[in-house]
């Protein structure tokens, strides 16, 4: 009998106090007793050993590597024809390179013959066509295109072990890439002639100030500009509902009249709420109440180690029932625009399944913006959703009683290791100059965390096992499912996105029972959705799929809709309009008589917590 469930996880630091008493920044330290039975004694080993490797492999996997890594090389061996064309591509890839080293060498213009893939820019400058440097980098990509090739349609490997091993293989070569070195990249030198080196003296200083951050977990002074409630966050409101997992803002109104039916958004929990409500000029809340919307917005709680229990379903009720429950006090008699953002959408459109199938139809319609129902296709992000992986991650959130905003933003970061990590490393430790700090990334440093149970609970049912579009997701003793949705919805993607790929967002147009809204707009995850009016060089696609149309496949639906100029907000606004009421007076800030009193003035309380 294990007993290991019941005595072997309590967290406290080592002068005894409690991890929630030293302070959200404090790192909890496990004081784990001693479980009665040898199988339990093994099982803690084995949880405290993986969870130290997890830390210093960002919750990677060496054996769901080395495991994938395997399989690619045993195929691959096995596959005789495709080891000669490997070597046939190597050998035309030298002849190009010893050809272009002559052209070089004789003066003579050496034209680039590989070209860096969509969206790199490293070997942009004109600093590169020159030699030795031309030669450098396109041996690099060469190399690059050479191992793309070694790593994909090899015979028998499946289609998802041949991503993962290619996608590793990325990463291991951008580690050696050109760019990244002092005596290989020549933007680099140029700048230490031209400086006298004092470009490294400003890389070391900056080095060792972003190290200090990072140790301490203290919030860079550059980002004390936009501070929550004053540069950001503050469009006028008040905290008029909280619980221990949400705050609910209710904002002023900003026109003399409102339409009848509010607006309800639901943010991610992954960060803080205010990417919808940055500075005054892009803050998509205050557009919202300008256009004559009576908006509500759930403010996150940050968790604890003593929150490690908290699960999905807890989410659903405290950040979403609760503050519907709230809001139809507030407001009474009248249907409600749900919104969801990223993860929030995601719980949104779980919350109003569970509603249709109990038949509560609270909602008026239902917006998701770049968030997913369905996660057969949700990118490379799924690279890291394994069993191998979850485990690994399940064992050090078992440690910490939570997954550490570091954590998190150590895995988008690898995503796109050009632009996160490699160009910013090269930028602020080699060229020593410091990017412009702007709303969206000081928004994108304020880090949370995430709950054990919660985190592995999203993971293992939506990502690894698919539950939700699968009608296996259970809310209380039944099955839900997304076809049970009757409110109209209005879907939006991003073209770059790279956390929730639009064409896993578009899965939701499938949608049986009702019709869909689904937009298209350039940007990214965070940057395509905070497109205010006058944003430039920003258009979209939109066209709705109504009820009981045939499918269409989401390459055929971006060849025939539509493209219009501008941002993308007017023309949500308009669709809310139409599935709204006439204005009329505003309601009150809250609901006193009915246990709803104004607590505090927004951004409130939650949204400080470090």
């Amino acid at each position: 009998m294990r007993n290991f469930s019941k005595s072997s996880a309590q967290f406290e630091h080592a002068d005894g106090r409690s991890a929630a008493a030293s302070g959200a920044r404090g790192k909890p330290v496990a004081k784990i007793q001693a479980p009665a039975d040898m199988e339990g004694a093994a099982d803690v080993i084995d949880k405290a050993f993986k969870s130290s490797i997890a830390h210093m492999t960002k919750g990677l996997s060496p054996a769901g590597m080395a495991t994938k890594g395997f399989s690619w090389a045993a195929h691959l061996a096995l596959s005789p024809g495709k080891q000669m064309l490997l070597a046939q591509k190597a050998l035309k890839n030298n002849m190009l390179l010893w050809s272009h080293l002559g052209d070089a060498a004789m003066g003579a213009k050496a034209e680039p013959f590989a070209k860096p893939q969509n969206g790199d820019r490293r070997f942009s400058s004109e600093d590169w066509q020159k030699w030795p440097y031309n030669y450098l980098y396109q041996a690099f990509l060469l190399n690059q295109e050479w191992w793309q090739e070694a790593t994909t349609n090899v015979d028998g490997l499946s289609s998802k072990d041949e991503r993962e091993v290619s996608f590793v293989a990325r990463q291991l070569l951008d580690m050696f890439a050109p760019s990244n070195g002092i005596a290989t990249n020549p933007e680099v030198l140029k700048t230490a002639l031209k400086e006298g080196g004092m470009n490294f003296v400003r890389g070391a200083e900056n080095f060792a100030e972003d190290f200090e951050q990072y140790a301490s977990g203290k919030r860079p002074e550059s980002l004390d500009q936009f501070k929550p409630g004053e540069a950001v966050a503050a469009t006028e409101g008040k905290v008029v509902f909280r619980n221990h997992l949400i705050e609910l803002i209710q904002y002023s109104p900003a026109t003399e009249t409102v339409y009848p039916e509010p607006i309800f958004i639901v943010p991610a929990w992954i960060m803080k709420y205010y990417i919808l409500d940055l500075s005054p000029e892009n803050s998509l809340v205050r557009y919202l109440v300008e256009q004559g919307h009576t908006v509500f917005m759930v403010s996150w709680r940050n968790p604890t180690a003593e929150d490690r229990e908290l699960g999905m379903d807890d989410y659903r009720q405290q950040g979403v029932m609760d503050a519907l429950d709230a809001i139809s006090t507030i407001v009474p008699d009248q249907k409600i625009h749900g919104v969801g953002y990223c993860l929030g959408g995601t719980m949104l459109s779980i919350a109003a399944a569970a509603m249709a199938r109990d038949g509560d139809d609270r909602f008026a319609s239902l917006t998701t913006l770049a968030a997913q129902v369905d996660f057969t296709e949700a990118g490379e992000l799924m690279l890291f959703i394994r069993d191998s992986e979850i485990a690994f991650l399940s064992n050090m959130m078992w440690e910490q009683g939570y997954l550490d905003g570091m954590q998190m933003a150590g895995a988008f970061q690898i995503l796109r290791s050009n632009d996160l990590v490699w160009s910013r490393l090269v930028h602020d430790y080699l060229i020593g100059e410091r990017t412009g700090v702007n709303d969206l990334m000081a928004w994108n440093a304020d880090l949370t965390r995430m709950p054990y149970r919660m985190h592995k609970e999203y993971l293992t049912k939506l990502f690894l096992h698919n539950d939700l579009a699968s009608g296996r997701y259970m809310v209380g003793d039944r099955p839900i499912h997304i076809a049970d949705i009757r409110a109209p919805i209005f879907a939006v993607g991003t073209v770059k996105d790279h956390v929730a790929p639009w064409r896993s967002a578009y899965k939701i147009t499938a949608h049986p029972a009702t019709d869909v809204t689904f937009l298209l707009t350039s940007g990214g995850h965070n940057a395509g959705i905070v497109s205010e009016p006058g944003h430039p060089r920003r258009h979209y696609q939109v066209q709705t799929i109504k009820s009981g149309d045939p499918y269409v496949d989401p390459d055929t639906w971006q060849a025939q809709a539509p493209t219009k100029e501008g941002s993308w907000w007017p023309e949500w606004h308009a669709w809310l309009a139409e599935r709204s009421g006439e204005k009329g007076k505003p309601p009150t800030m809250g609901a006193p008589r009915k246990g709803y009193k104004v607590l505090c003035d927004a951004p409130g309380e939650y949204i400080h917590q470090l």
